[in-house]
């Protein structure tokens, strides 16, 4: 695996799985269920900050679609909410690469061919790629305006931040490899059929660490994604009946993101319309459609 694959897929990853979280709402109810609008946001988002995937999953989705999620894990239909990440068919490949004996060794040794030298050529890399995915985003008929909005909103301030970040610095790379090779080798997750026999939860439990490292990691390039989730703040911009629409503001590698969350009620608990669509879609999709992806 290429090593500007392995950095793409964490950064991309831990970036999405944060956005549009945090905790702090002047008095919020983290770890009760979002018995608030705002809560719809901040109380999974709270989970992330404490890097607990478990509650994470269980607060985004009523209780009937959480095991529902668990019961198409196990039959390997799905892998949510592992398929919120970008990349996430990647993952059990990325911690086969971190997780190999020799993968601190190897791993360096693919960042000196690839990276020294190659400050041009990474900015040009990373330039085209964000060229490219704002226009996919942009024409991607399964996002509705809110949430072209956000994606393109977040992947601008990552690649603006990419651009600038010392990811051809060798000392840094050796660090960040200890890092992630050790919380890979902790996981135990390097292949999907090993993400299978240890269940929803279990694999859950084991990626926060995961989760965690790379967060570390990120921040020591200068992405700091703790203060993205500390900085949160989230208002009701409009409620009718069930449905409501949440502002949501958060920094994001030094810029200021805005941008407009749609959530429903069920039960007594709100949650996030985008993530029960695709959460909905993940337990319901059966064993013909997992062959043919």
């Amino acid at each position: 695996m290429r090593i500007q694959t392995l950095l793409l897929a964490a950064i991309c990853g831990i970036a999405g799985l944060t956005a549009c979280g945090g905790d702090r709402d002047g008095g919020g109810s983290v770890g009760t269920g979002a018995k608030r609008p705002v809560d719809a946001v901040l109380v999974p988002a709270g989970h992330l900050r404490n890097d607990d995937l478990v509650a994470f999953v269980r607060d985004s989705v009523p209780a009937p679609l959480h095991a529902r999620l668990r019961q198409a894990w196990s039959e390997g239909r799905s892998r949510w909410p592992l398929e919120e990440l970008p990349l996430h068919g990647q993952l059990p490949r990325m911690i086969a690469a971190l997780s190999a004996p020799d993968a601190e060794t190897t791993l360096l040794a693919a960042f000196d061919r690839q990276f020294t030298g190659a400050d041009g050529e990474l900015r040009k890399a990373i330039e085209t790629l964000a060229a490219f995915g704002v226009q996919y985003v942009s024409n991607n008929p399964d996002l509705d305006d809110i949430q072209r909005d956000r994606e393109i909103q977040r992947l601008l301030a990552l690649s603006r931040w990419a651009v600038q970040a010392p990811l051809t610095d060798r000392a840094r790379a050796q660090a960040a490899l200890a890092t992630l090779c050790a919380a890979a080798r902790a996981t135990g997750l390097d292949s999907d059929q090993a993400l299978g026999e240890a269940g929803m939860d279990e694999s859950l439990r084991r990626l926060s660490g995961f989760l965690a490292a790379v967060r570390t990691v990120l921040a020591g390039y200068g992405l700091d994604l703790e203060a993205s989730l500390a900085g949160l703040d989230v208002a009701l911009e409009r409620q009718t009946g069930d449905h409501a629409q949440l502002r949501v503001r958060y920094p994001l590698a030094g810029e200021a993101i805005d941008v407009r969350v749609d959530i429903e009620r069920h039960g007594r608990r709100w949650y996030r319309s985008d993530r029960l669509h695709r959460a909905s879609a993940a337990a319901d999709r059966d064993a013909a459609a997992v062959a043919t992806r």
